[in-house]
C-alpha cells in the first residue's frame, strides 16, 4: 500500500474489512469508534434495565396494587429470560450474522417496553418485562462479539477494557436515569425511555458492520433446550431462595435440577458434531479464571448493591434520586481501569490482575462493615471507592480471558458464557446477601421487641421498611422501635457484607492458584499436579 493511501485512511473512515486470520475481520479507519460506542451503547441499554425499575417500584405498587411476590418477578423476570437465553443467541449471532441479531434484539426490547405504557397490571408487566429480557438476550451478546470479532489483537484488550468498564457502570447509570425521571414524572416515563432509546440505537446499528461464522455450522436446538432450561430452573431457584428460604423443596429442587440439566447439557455436547458450547474449553485455565472472576465480581456488585441502595434509603432517608448520586462515584475507578487495561494486563496477567483485583474488592466489602447507624457519607465513601477500584481491576481481564479462550469465529457464544456468568453471579449474590439479611434482621430485631403488641411486632419482623412505617405512626412513641429496626438491619449487613467478602477472598485464592500467568502458563506446581492427575488417568 502506497503513501497516498494510507494518507486517505486516515482521513476518511473506512468500512473495509481486512482479514486478521482464519475466520477473522478487522475494521480499518475510524470505523473501529463508532462500533465501540454503538456496543457500549447496546450493553448500557441492556444492564441499566436490570436496575431500571428499583427506584419506581413504590410508585408501581400503588397504582396497580402488586404484591411483593409480584414486585419481585416484575423485576426478576427479565434476568430470568436473558439468562437462559444468552448462549442460544450467542450461537444465532454467529451463524446468521451478529448485527442481525442486535437488531432484532433492539425490535423485540422496544416492542415489549411498549405494553407497560399502555397496559399496567401486575401480570401483564411481568410479561411484558419477560418478553423485554428476550431482546436483551439477542443484543447483549452481540454487543460484545461484534468488537471481539472487528478489533485487531493488539486493540482488542482495550475495546473489551471499555465495553467491560461501561457494563459494569451501566447499573448506576439506570438507577440514575429512572430516579430523575420518577422524581418529576410518573413510573411510565421509564419505558417511554426505553423505547426512545432502542429506537435511537437501532437506526445507530444500521450504520455498523456485521460478521459472523464464515463456516455456518448448524445451531445446536437440542443443547440450547437443554442449557436453557438448566440456567432457567438454576436461577428460578435462586431467585426465590430469599422468599422461601434455602431449605424450601422448591428452591433445593429447581438449584439441583439445574444443576442436574446442566450435567446433561455437558454429556450431549461431547457427543454432538457441533456442539452449541465445546464444553472442554472450561479446561482451558484463561477461561476458567476468567469465569471464576466474572462470576464473583458480579456476585459482589449485586450483593452490594442490594445492600447499600437498602441503607442509603432507609437508614440514612436519601431519596432515589440522591441515592444514585451517592453511588455515583462507584463509576470512576470502573472507568479509568476499564481504560488502563491494555497497559497494565500484559504487564502483570492474567493470575495478579484478577485475583488482586477480587482481593482488594474484598477488603472494599470487609471494610464497609465499620457503617452503623449514625454513619455519614464519608464513612460510606472511602470503602467504596475501594471496593470499586477492585472491581476495576479484575473487570475487564475477567472478560478478555473469556473471549480470548473461544476462536474468532464463536465469538457470539464466548460472548454469552461471559454475560452468562454475569448473570449467575448476580443472582446468586442477592440471593445470598437478602437471605442473610432477612434471617439476621429478623432473629436481632425479635429479641427487642418481643413485649411489643402481635399488630405492631410483627409488620415490623418483615423488614426494615415495615418498621419505620409502623414507627411513623406511633408518632413519638415509635423512635425506639425505627432505632431497634435500623440497628438490627445493621448487624444482618455487616453478616451479609462478611459472607461476601469471604467468598470473594475464596475466588481470588483459587485464582492466584490456578489462574494463568503473564507468560500464559500456570504455576509450575499446578502444571506438575496436572500432568500428575492426567498421567494417572
Amino acid at each position: 500500500m502506497d503513501a497516498t493511501t494510507d494518507e486517505t485512511d486516515e482521513k476518511l473512515p473506512s468500512t473495509r474489512v481486512v482479514p486478521e486470520s482464519t475466520n477473522a475481520y478487522v475494521l480499518t479507519g475510524r470505523s473501529r469508534i463508532w462500533l465501540l460506542i454503538v456496543c457500549s451503547m447496546g450493553v448500557l441499554l441492556v444492564i441499566s434495565s436490570m436496575v431500571a425499575l428499583n427506584a419506581a417500584l413504590g410508585a408501581i405498587a400503588r397504582e396497580t396494587l402488586a404484591t411483593q411476590t409480584q414486585l419481585t418477578w416484575i423485576v426478576d423476570g427479565y434476568t430470568l429470560v436473558m439468562a437462559c437465553l444468552l448462549l442460544p443467541s450467542g450461537a444465532l449471532g454467529d451463524r446468521y450474522g451478529r448485527r442481525t441479531t442486535f437488531l432484532v434484539g433492539l425490535v423485540i426490547f422496544a416492542s415489549a417496553s411498549l405494553v407497560p405504557i399502555y397496559v399496567a397490571s401486575p401480570t401483564s408487566l411481568i410479561i411484558a418485562r419477560g418478553a423485554t429480557g428476550v431482546g436483551a438476550a439477542a443484543i447483549l451478546p452481540a454487543t460484545l462479539s461484534l468488537l471481539t470479532a472487528a478489533y485487531p489483537k493488539e486493540e482488542r484488550n482495550k475495546a473489551i477494557g471499555i465495553w467491560a468498564g461501561v457494563c459494569a457502570s451501566s447499573a448506576i447509570v439506570g438507577f440514575m436515569g429512572t430516579a430523575i425521571l420518577t422524581q418529576y414524572g410518573p413510573w411510565r416515563t421509564i419505558f417511554w425511555a426505553f423505547v426512545a432509546a432502542a429506537a435511537l440505537l437501532f437506526v445507530f446499528a444500521l450504520t455498523i458492520p456485521s460478521s459472523k461464522d464464515p463456516e455456518a455450522t448448524p445451531i445446536d436446538w437440542y443443547g440450547a433446550l437443554i442449557i436453557g432450561s438448566a440456567v432457567a430452573v438454576f436461577v428460578f431457584g435462586v431467585i426465590e431462595a430469599p422468599l422461601r428460604g434455602w431449605t424450601n423443596p422448591t428452591v433445593y429442587g429447581c438449584l439441583a435440577g439445574g444443576i442436574v440439566l446442566a450435567v446433561v447439557f455437558g454429556v450431549v455436547e461431547l457427543r454432538r458434531a457441533h456442539p452449541l458450547l465445546d464444553i472442554r474449553v472450561f479446561t482451558k485455565p484463561d477461561m476458567l479464571a476468567g469465569s471464576i472472576g466474572m462470576t464473583t465480581l458480579f456476585f459482589a456488585i449485586f450483593g452490594f448493591f442490594f445492600l447499600i441502595m437498602q441503607y442509603l434509603q432507609l437508614v440514612m432517608s436519601y431519596s432515589a434520586l440522591q441515592t444514585a448520586i451517592a453511588l455515583c462515584p462507584l463509576a470512576i475507578p470502573l472507568l479509568v481501569f476499564a481504560a488502563l487495561t491494555q497497559w497494565y494486563l500484559p504487564r502483570f496477567g492474567l493470575r495478579i490482575s484478577v485475583a488482586a483485583g477480587l482481593a482488594i474488592l474484598a477488603a472494599g466489602l470487609l471494610c464497609m462493615r465499620l457503617l452503623d447507624v449514625d454513619s455519614n457519607y464519608f464513612d460510606l465513601a472511602w470503602p467504596m471507592l475501594i471496593l470499586s477500584t477492585g472491581m476495576g481491576i479484575c473487570n475487564a481481564p475477567s472478560t478478555t480471558a473469556i473471549t480470548g479462550a473461544v476462536p474468532l469465529s464463536k465469538q457470539g457464544v464466548a460472548s454469552a458464557i461471559n454475560d452468562t456468568t454475569r448473570e449467575i453471579g448476580g443472582a446468586l449474590g442477592i440471593a445470598l446477601a437478602g437471605s442473610i439479611l432477612a434471617a439476621g434482621y429478623n432473629h436481632t430485631l425479635i429479641a427487642n421487641i418481643a413485649m411489643l403488641p402481635p399488630t405492631i411486632r410483627e409488620p415490623a419482623l418483615g423488614s426494615l421498611a415495615q418498621a419505620l412505617a409502623v414507627a411513623d405512626r406511633l408518632g413519638p412513641q415509635g423512635h425506639d422501635l425505627s432505632r431497634h429496626a435500623k440497628e438490627a438491619f445493621m448487624l444482618a449487613m455487616h453478616s451479609s457484607l462478611f459472607m461476601l467478602g469471604i467468598v470473594v477472598l475464596v475466588s481470588a485464592a483459587a485464582v492466584a492458584i490456578w489462574g494463568p500467568g503473564r507468560d500464559g502458563r500456570q504455576l509450575r506446581m499446578v502444571r506438575r499436579f496436572t500432568a500428575r492427575s492426567a498421567r494417572n488417568v
